[in-house]
């Protein structure tokens, strides 16, 4: 019973209570099935600010513990190990408060097997949330292969189209970057004699840990994705159902970039301090590619899958900056991405249901015809273009502070040519912006007329579900102050034991 008295095994495993639940309600009763997966959501919800009360913010150090021996074979001691500190708080949350969310956003566009449908998603919190707690490699690496196989399902059954190829890809993209990641942790197992990150942190030998490294990254780099290891994404978000494309932006995405917070920086510092200019170069090259190709699409989901490639170059760029302005920039931008591209995914989703078409150059003119869709929508695409006063803003400034600073990265020309992708940002969303909803009207109107109903704006249960984002979105903005003194400690730890030069 004390194992299931830790405040982080339940947060991490109270789904499954739902997914039982789930397995004795009739697969016609739809609704019941839609209150049980978003009460389930929402008590998990209730859960993670139950750790963030317990949580200490002036503690670096890992806390609420949950530490039991859990394989023990031919003198290998594996743990069921968990532990939250300042590097992963915020994702823990990020996770807790966009699963209900995304559940609420599938109320009338999951109609068949939304049984299944809801027991995959919760099965997919578990494995997301224990990603972000497992302290044990081998934990770890169980978790991270499970998240593959519900999100698999999600876009293999309810997605779009091409359905079965983007499911397909991505299971193969990221398999095939895990695989050498562990291979990687079997060698940390053998050779250091344990699997537990904090206890392995100094003792992995100088002379193995560009390789070692390099094998974290393959995974990490996937997941992220950086360019240009990015193929699989825009056909993933634009093949996922709604709920889908929301996880996937707001949080599996972030897996990466944490995996390198969590495991490379520490685990391995001094390959960090060789390879952060080659990683920062990556990042440059990311975030300047992914905002041309943005621009490029006509499809609005598309443009916003690929804006993703630019925004999370930013993050990795902060992150290899190895410094604090640098990192804490990074964690901020990771929370502010699974925002704002969070909620433009919910609502190219409810605009979707009605229209059934994503082509931009249909639009035209929905201002006028949905004013309360096109304020919220404004508010989103400032936020994702980083205006001032939105959450945006302050992540890709603290960012790029950190890198024209870098000790790490060694040139501020990165930075500089970084600050370029802000502008260009700008210029792909208000493109985007005023096809949409400027100017005359578009052909859509008159088709959905064609079809027997008016385009209507958002109803209650639509502008409830995109609320909750929008509030953080100004709240970060104007305020960033609480969320970045709930990492500050143990990144300020993280940076002291760098070896930079």
């Amino acid at each position: 019973m004390e194992f299931l008295s830790q405040p982080l095994t339940l947060l991490t495993f109270f789904p499954l209570l739902g997914v039982l639940a789930l397995a004795f309600i009739p697969g016609e009763r739809k609704n019941l099935l839609r209150w049980t997966a978003l009460v389930t959501t929402l008590v998990t919800f209730g859960l993670s600010l139950w750790v963030l009360s317990q949580f200490k913010s002036e503690n670096p150090a890992l806390q609420l513990v949950a530490q039991y021996n859990w394989i023990t074979v031919a003198g290998w001691n594996i743990q069921y190990h968990l532990g939250v500190d300042g590097l992963s708080i915020l994702l823990v949350l990020l996770t807790a408060f966009l699963t209900p969310i995304s559940i609420l956003s599938t109320w009338t566009a999951v109609e068949e097997r939304v049984k299944d449908f809801m027991m995959f998603f919760l099965l997919l919190e578990v494995g997301m949330m224990g990603v972000f707690l497992a302290q044990d490699l081998f934990l770890f690496y169980i978790f991270w292969e499970f998240t593959l196989v519900p999100m698999y399902f999600l876009i293999g059954i309810w997605g779009g189209p091409r359905r079965i190829y983007a499911a397909v890809k991505f299971f193969l993209y990221t398999m095939a970057g895990s695989i050498l990641m562990l291979l990687a942790i079997l060698w940390l197992g053998i050779n250091v004699g344990t699997f537990s990150v904090p206890d392995m942190i100094g003792k992995v030998p100088p002379g193995v840990q560009i390789l070692l490294f390099l094998a974290f990254t393959a995974a990490f780099a996937i997941k992220v994705p950086m360019w240009p290891l990015h193929s699989w994404l825009p056909d993933a978000h634009v093949e996922a159902p709604t709920a889908g494309s929301v996880i996937l932006a707001g949080v599996l995405l972030k897996m990466g970039t944490y995996g390198f917070l969590r495991f490379n920086i520490p685990l391995f510092p001094q390959a960090s301090v060789q390879l952060a200019p080659w990683l920062a170069l990556f990042a440059t090259i990311g975030i300047i590619y992914g905002a041309a190709v943005s621009y490029a699409q006509s499809d609005v989901k598309k443009l916003v899958a690929y804006s993703s490639v630019s925004h999370l170059g930013f993050v990795m760029l902060g992150m290899f900056a190895l410094n604090e302005q640098g990192i804490e920039g990074a964690i901020l931008q990771m929370i502010n991405h699974g925002l704002s591209t969070g909620a433009l995914f919910l609502l190219i989703g409810m605009i979707y249901e009605q229209t059934h078409t994503r082509e931009i150059k249909v639009y035209g003119g929905l201002w006028k015809i949905t004013p309360i869709f096109g304020t919220i929508m404004l508010i989103a695409s400032l936020s994702s273009m980083g205006l001032p006063g939105l959450n945006g803003f302050v992540g890709e400034f603290t960012i790029l502070l950190g890198a024209f600073g870098s000790q790490a990265i060694g040139s501020p020309w990165y930075a500089g040519i970084s600050a370029a992708g802000v502008i260009m940002a700008a210029v792909y969303i208000l493109y985007m912006f005023q096809k949409m909803f400027l100017g005359p009207t578009g052909s859509i109107v008159e088709e959905v007329k064609h079809h027997g109903h008016a385009l209507r704006d958002l109803n209650w249960r639509e502008i409830l579900t995109v609320l909750p984002l929008l509030i953080f979105i100004f709240w970060i903005g104007l305020y960033p102050k609480p969320f970045f003194d709930l990492m500050a400690p143990t990144v300020k730890a993280l940076v002291a034991a760098l070896p930079l030069p």
